[in-house]
């Protein structure tokens, strides 16, 4: 997906836009609900989300306007940002690539390997944002793949690294304005699932779980 504030859905393909990618592409209902505000498409149509022919699919869909790659298979959209950075460059464009990765999509191999070749062409257009949630589908993190020492793995491949509070806006902003010196740069942004939600904070479960909806209540009589 791609947009910045000088984006409209009259010229979706501006070159001067910024790039985002939602690469944790199971967050699509977010970036949905964003685009519809920004008038992309009617805010009423959301209300098909998830139903059978509907284009707001589980997972980003570049079916629904606004968005450019379909995401969601873990592990690519890292590798796309490294080439629309480098394309960038190469193309003397002014725009920034900014991507949205997953703790446990760090995983893959993939992110390693653009994470050595952003380093490496010090890609200092390119920003990705990691939510360090710490729980990942069938165990926390530190069960499943261990990721620690995240920071020094980020900083040895040659990447910029902030350490942010993923609930703070305000510092999520800060660190993205903050300067890239000369690399690539990665906000580390430690956060808890479900955080406000005490049925879910913090929960396993909740990493994939749907709600249901409440029983109904008898009638009079």
């Amino acid at each position: 997906m791609a947009w910045s504030c000088g984006l409209t859905p009259k010229r979706p393909t501006w070159n001067e836009r910024d790039r985002l990618i939602v690469s944790k592409g199971h967050g699509a209902a977010v970036l949905y609900a964003v685009l519809a505000e920004r008038g992309f498409f009617p805010v009423g149509e959301l209300m098909t989300y998830g139903q059978d022919g509907s284009p707001f699919t589980g997972h980003v869909s570049h079916h629904v306007p606004g968005v450019e790659l379909s995401t969601g298979s873990l592990g690519h959209g890292l590798p796309v940002g490294c080439g629309l950075a480098l394309a960038a460059r190469r193309d003397r464009a002014l725009y920034r690539t900014y991507v949205i990765l997953s703790d446990g999509e760090l995983d893959e191999g993939s992110n390693w390997e653009a994470i050595l070749f952003a380093g490496h062409h010090q890609l200092s257009r390119l920003t990705a944002l990691v939510d360090y949630n710490k729980i990942q589908s069938f165990g926390s993190v530190k069960e499943v793949l261990d990721l620690e020492p995240l920071a020094d793995k980020w900083r040895a491949f040659g990447w910029t690294v902030l350490e942010v509070d993923g609930h703070d806006h305000a510092g999520i902003a800060a660190a993205l304005r903050a300067d890239h010196l000369g690399r690539p740069k990665v906000l580390l942004a430690h956060t808890i699932k479900g955080k406000g939600v005490a049925c879910m904070e913090g929960k396993l479960a909740w990493h994939y779980q749907a709600a249901r909806p409440a029983p109904a209540r008898p009638g009079p009589g």
